[in-house]
């Protein structure tokens, strides 16, 4: 089962994740998201546990729970559709100049 955590902490790292999730089972993949540009964390990550059942026990035990100064939720990642991620335009400037976004004034 795969298990998205919200509301980490920065400071928190992939085996800072694994630990917490250990108790649950036997985890096959823990990773804390990281912003590329400033390497840092993004503030959720991702776990996946071997078994459904221990995977659901996870997600209701942490969703709410405190964590390094911090409440995450917990919840079954959803798999990623085409939609969820924008499609990067770059025709955003519809001003029709390279005026910044200013029009020439017409007298």
């Amino acid at each position: 089962m795969n298990i998205f955590i919200a509301g980490l902490s920065y400071s928190i790292n992939d085996n800072d994740l694994k630990d917490l999730f250990s108790e649950y089972g036997e985890i096959t993949s823990a990773k804390v998201i990281m912003d590329k540009a400033t390497g840092r964390s993004k503030g959720y990550g991702f776990v996946e546990l071997a078994d459904d059942t221990s995977g659901q026990k996870a997600i209701d035990e942490l969703n709410g729970a405190e964590y390094d100064g911090r409440t995450i939720s917990v919840s079954e990642a959803r798999p990623r559709t085409e939609g969820d991620r924008p499609r990067r335009s770059y025709d955003n400037n519809r001003s029709g100049g390279g005026n910044g976004g200013y029009r020439r004034r017409e007298y």
